[in-house]
């Protein structure tokens, strides 16, 4: 039987300069969390298959790694932070008598195909606000995503905001039914403004339906998109999901980072538990989203404890892979200072790499290769 040492597909080693640059940038992020005044949970690798069943609207389970426990459980590893957060809150925390700041590191897992080269192994670092169903919050990690970005070093990106409640809230009016709820959420996705048109038209929507759905792929931009929102329906969810995004944006001027908000209706999460606004942050060197992140008012209802939250989550390595394109990250990986010593000559070179070490220089010792 032939032994096979390489990585699986879908996964990698990182060594060298590329993990000391990916530890670098982490610790980075990790200080604008701490900053915002959110604490740090770890939270299992894998769950019981529940935590990310298909009630709580998670990925679809033929792409979770699942396996068996002793006692014939089914357990999942994780392939989304949020659901294990959420289910950790609800175990340790009231987020209904005060909200709760929490933020994560750590690997998920998705059995995707290698189309288009995803990885099934990645490094997400992300926060979640429970317990605070206000704009400010959403607002603070609007913020805060745009800080996590300028602290890795990135000096060009844009974060396009949208507003799932403002297309439910159509569908709703518009009476479909789930597969053709499911049909126009992925044309829609997808900007499919002819495919859209055609859609509707054989659904005989009435001619004002039609419109504002046959409008929304192209429904992107700045805040004048806000106003065209408005005016394509008078359903009243959909007016107060845009007034929502108009309350944000006009905090996000209080931030100063107003410049890096853009607006896109068209953006429907294939994550069915987002409610409210969602947003993906974008740059140049890389064409997946280096941040993602919405509202989820009803997710902790899954867990026992209803309660309004709002969460991003950080992906490293497309970040990293984004700041080495723009050449923003410094390929030169720093050595440690080397002491060579000879047995006899062994104390004088310990005490000289511990006083070195004590003043925050990096030393290795290393045995002359003629005494080793």
């Amino acid at each position: 039987m032939q032994r096979i040492f390489h990585t699986p597909e879908g996964v990698r080693d990182i060594y060298n300069g590329e993990c000391s640059q990916k530890r670098k940038v982490q610790e980075k992020i990790h200080r604008v969390f701490h900053q915002y005044g959110y604490e740090d949970i770890e939270t299992p690798t894998f769950e019981y298959f529940e935590v990310f069943s298909r009630e709580v609207g998670t990925i679809p389970s033929k792409e979770l790694y699942k396996f068996f426990d002793r006692e014939g459980n089914t357990l999942v590893l994780r392939p989304d932070f949020t659901p294990s957060v959420s289910r950790a809150c609800a175990t340790y925390f009231s987020p209904d008598k005060e909200p709760v700041s929490l933020c994560y590191t750590g690997n998920t897992f998705i059995n995707n195909t290698s189309y288009r080269g995803h990885l099934k192994e990645t490094t997400q670092m992300g926060v979640e606000r429970i317990g605070d169903e206000s704009a400010d919050a959403d607002a603070e990690l609007l913020a805060m995503t745009v800080e996590c970005l300028l602290a890795a070093g990135l000096t060009e990106f844009q974060i396009s905001v949208g507003q799932v409640d403002y297309f439910k809230s159509l569908l709703k009016e518009a009476e479909l039914g789930p597969e053709a709820e499911e049909r126009l959420r992925v044309l829609i996705s997808q900007k499919n403004s002819f495919g859209v048109e055609e859609f509707v038209e054989e659904q005989k929507l009435k001619d004002s339906m039609q419109k504002a759905f046959t409008e929304i792929p192209q429904m992107f931009g700045s805040e004048e998109v806000l106003k065209k929102a408005r005016s394509l329906t008078n359903n009243a969810c959909a007016l107060e999901a845009v007034s929502r995004l108009e309350e944000i944006y006009e905090i996000m001027k209080n931030y100063g980072y107003e410049k890096y908000i853009s607006f896109d209706f068209g953006m429907l999460s294939k994550y069915q538990y987002y409610t409210g606004i969602i947003f993906q942050a974008y740059t140049y060197g890389t064409g997946e989203p280096v941040i993602k992140g919405g509202r989820y008012n009803g997710l902790m209802k899954h867990f026992g404890k209803p309660a309004a939250s709002i969460g991003f989550a950080l992906e490293v390595d497309n970040l990293l892979l984004a700041l080495s394109s723009q050449k923003l990250i410094s390929e030169k990986e720093e050595k440690p200072e080397v002491i060579e010593y000879e047995p006899q000559n062994r104390a004088e070179a310990i005490k000289e790499a511990q006083k070195l070490r004590a003043e925050g220089r990096c030393v290795a010792l290393r045995l002359k290769k003629e005494a080793r």
